[in-house]
């Protein structure tokens, strides 16, 4: 069973795509209900967008299972992240709008969010931080890019519509200063696309957890309003014409990152 695709790149960066997945096992697929089945809280296309990243030398990892298998952007005990405000789950049994994912009485229970930890969410996590790990120790520091969308507008989770690019950073403390500063004024320069830093979405588990600066590991997350980039209906296919413009600015806002990795320390042995 093989859990994300991977490839390693030469720079300091990675992008992580932790919610593109589609996947279902079987035996998970036929507990839940059929609109569930249609997996209407992926983060549809977020991968096709990054695909330039694997060129410009990025590291990138891309789940294939579904974030209602086990959320990989929250932590293993399935704390809340955002405290007064309703919880999404690890192992999610209620949708974005509130709806029910699975038959009456086939919710996972503890144990199953046990097991599906063990055989999902520690493998993928696993991986990454050791291939962080690796990129600090070739080139003294790495950026970790957590890349999301969202719909434009979920009103069970947050009033109105959404800023088109969403950036969080765990209010300046999962990356240097000069590194925020840097992709939010790129954002913040854009005349197409609004933008926010460290509101609705500060930065989940992956950044949270990894984002530790003093420590050489600079970690983003960029989650986008999918408005901006596709027609939020069911069934919508990848339309590339559409996700042209926001393509070429996440092209500017990593061509950016990739800068400030060269002014930084030379690079430190790599062996």
């Amino acid at each position: 069973m093989t859990l994300f695709d991977f490839q390693a790149g030469d720079t300091p960066l990675l992008v992580n795509v932790p919610h593109a997945g589609t996947r279902i096992p079987d035996d998970i697929a036929a507990r839940m209900t059929p609109a569930a089945r249609a997996l209407p809280d992926t983060d549809w296309f977020v991968d096709r967008l990054y695909r330039f990243a694997r060129e410009m030398g990025a590291s990138m990892q891309v789940a294939r299972y579904s974030r209602y298998v086990v959320d990989l952007n929250r932590p293993p005990d399935d704390a809340a992240l955002y405290p007064g405000q309703p919880k999404v789950g690890l192992c999610p049994a209620i949708t974005f709008s509130g709806e029910d994912i699975y038959l009456a009485g086939a919710a996972p229970d503890a144990v199953e969010h046990q097991r599906r930890v063990a055989v999902f969410w520690r493998p993928y996590h696993e991986h990454l931080a050791a291939q962080l790990e690796t990129l600090r120790a070739r080139h003294g520091f790495v950026v970790l890019w957590d890349a999301h969308s969202i719909r434009s507008e979920v009103p069970r989770l947050f009033e109105g519509r959404l800023p088109d690019l969403n950036l969080g950073t765990n209010n300046g403390l999962s990356c240097a200063p000069g590194l925020r500063e840097l992709v939010t004024a790129i954002c913040a320069n854009s005349a197409t696309f609004s933008s926010v830093v460290d509101g609705r979405f500060r930065g989940g588990h992956i950044t949270r957890a990894y984002g530790r600066p003093e420590a050489g590991c600079h970690a983003l997350q960029m989650e986008l309003a999918q408005g901006a980039y596709m027609d939020e209906i069911p069934g919508a296919e990848f339309d590339r014409a559409s996700a042209a413009e926001l393509r070429s600015l996440l092209e500017s806002l990593l061509t950016a990152v990739l800068a400030w990795c060269a002014c930084r320390a030379p690079r430190v042995s790599r062996e």
